[in-house]
């Protein structure tokens, strides 16, 4: 069992989702979640996921295309290595 707000637990169900080999935007997390306005909270939301890769937050990059953090070992390294094993080109994504 997770544990964590509601809104969190919310945005973590909504990641496991997300298939591998694709990506979405905090934006969109919120939008799915029904909770537009929410991009930041579900950022934070990432950054306290409390399984990273089972939970899978490396998938979430931001609106305006730039990578964005990551809470699991590495921190964003490691987002990006995750990203090219899944076959994500990361030539859209900005570092």
């Amino acid at each position: 069992m997770l544990e964590g707000t509601k809104f969190q637990i919310m945005v973590w169900n909504e990641l496991k989702k997300i298939p591998e080999g694709e990506v979405r935007t905090y934006k969109e997390i919120a939008l799915a979640i029904g909770k537009p306005n929410s991009a930041r909270a579900v950022a934070n939301a990432c950054g306290k996921n409390p399984r990273p890769i089972k939970i899978p937050c490396h998938r979430v990059i931001r609106s305006d295309g730039h990578l964005g953090g990551y809470s699991g070992k590495g921190g964003p390294s490691t987002k990006r290595k995750l990203l090219k094993k899944e076959g994500i080109s990361l030539n859209s994504i900005i570092m």
